[in-house]
């Protein structure tokens, strides 16, 4: 027979996940304002292995529109700058010699308005697979009344589930409403 709480408690972990990875895949997502974190998925080659920018160099946003990446071994300055043209950032660099500056350019409504359905559509998958949880669980539940779990007992981690996943969707409503706003704003 299946533990209840622990089945309840998986599916929590696993809405949990769909959350973090809409608001990972969402902070990639350029709004117009200098932000590290479309940096991320970079990997720059260094002493001939390929490792993240972020640990070789110390990337930094000294303003709203720009981003300053200072290597630390001033030789990596050309394999930082090609792997950045070589990402989707989608952002020529500027390099002193010294400093790499990446300037983010305003962008215009049109541009907005795909970010903001890009946004929607990553949501969307987050939705589904909050969805998924909810009706893999539920699958689970009525099969465990044929292995003797009372009627009760699932009618009730039904609605605890039904709860955990409404709870889940808003939170992923609100992260994808915060988000329009921030690329909505000019």
């Amino acid at each position: 027979m299946i533990e209840v709480k622990e089945v309840l408690q998986d599916a929590e972990e696993r809405m949990e996940m769909a959350a973090m990875f809409l608001e990972e895949q969402l902070s990639r997502i350029r709004a117009g304002r200098a932000n590290v974190a479309i940096l991320d998925g970079i990997k720059v080659e260094s002493y001939g292995m390929m490792v993240p920018l972020n640990q070789v160099a110390n990337v930094s946003t000294p303003d709203a529109r720009t981003i300053a990446i200072k290597p630390w071994d001033k030789k990596a300055i050309r394999s930082i700058e090609k792997a950045i043209m070589d990402s989707e950032v989608g952002i020529t660099p500027d390099n002193n010699g010294e400093v790499i500056r990446l300037a983010i350019p305003q962008p215009t409504e049109e541009r907005r308005r795909e970010l903001a359905k890009q946004c929607g559509k990553i949501a969307e998958k987050a939705k589904i697979e909050v969805r998924n949880v909810r009706g893999d669980l539920k699958d689970k539940l009525k099969k465990a009344i044929k292995d003797g779990l009372s009627e009760d007992v699932e009618k009730d981690a039904e609605v605890s589930l039904q709860k955990t996943h409404d709870k889940y969707i808003a939170r992923l409503d609100a992260l994808l409403e915060e988000k329009n706003k921030e690329i909505m704003t000019i």
